[in-house]
């Protein structure tokens, strides 16, 4: 069997490959990871497994048991989200504001990608996929700046709120595609080039 993996470290592949399952909803709170069942899954040794699932562990996104194992981490009290979105919204527009006057045509490429991605998940109306896009593209807005303490604590705060994406979407959108469209204003604000503009719109965009 030919890995999926490329590139990084093993150990990161895989970790980036079960933190979208685990962000997105795909993995139930309280299941369990089995390091033989994933080694099969990725073809690779356990190894890498184990080191995967420790880093996730670390990140509060799995939860080690004696005698039983890692599960997926239960979800945090309602009033957590209360406190780290308005976070979640400092950590986002600090970094849109670091490289919003170096963007290229280039950033707009990778965007546009993301968004084609959550376009196809809104006709089919598969909330997971669009939360994994909605996701991607606001990772891919704090990796830009090239922080990595940035990306450290984005990702400690969105597996606080990571049923978030998805029960806002159910609840809020009548039709998914006007998550599609959201975002697509939100990159025709960008190319305004007004900073206080694109910040404004990020915030809102920002449940």
């Amino acid at each position: 069997m030919e890995s999926p993996l490329r590139n990084q470290s093993l150990r990161e592949q895989i970790a980036d490959h079960l933190r979208n399952d685990l962000l997105c909803g795909r993995l139930a709170e309280g299941a369990r990871l089995n390091e033989a069942d994933l080694a099969r899954r990725f073809g690779v040794s356990r190894t890498p497994i184990r080191e995967a699932l420790q880093q996730l562990s670390t990140e509060g996104l799995l939860e080690g048991t004696r005698n039983v194992g890692v599960r997926v981490a239960r979800r945090p009290l309602d009033s957590i989200r209360e406190l780290v979105v308005p976070i979640r919204r400092s950590v986002e527009t600090f970094a849109l504001r670091l490289f919003f006057d170096s963007i290229t045509e280039r950033d707009f490429e990778i965007w546009n990608a993301i968004l084609e991605k959550m376009r196809l998940a809104c006709l089919a109306d598969d909330f997971s996929a669009i939360a994994e896009q909605d996701i991607a593209f606001h990772r891919s807005i704090v990796s830009r700046a090239g922080q990595r303490d940035l990306d450290a604590i984005w990702s400690s705060i969105v597996v606080r709120i990571r049923h978030h994406f998805c029960e806002t979407q159910q609840r809020d959108y009548i039709q998914p595609i006007s998550i599609y469209d959201e975002h697509v204003r939100l990159l025709d604000i960008f190319r305004r080039r007004d900073i206080e503009l694109a910040v404004e719109a990020l915030e809102k965009n920002i449940g």
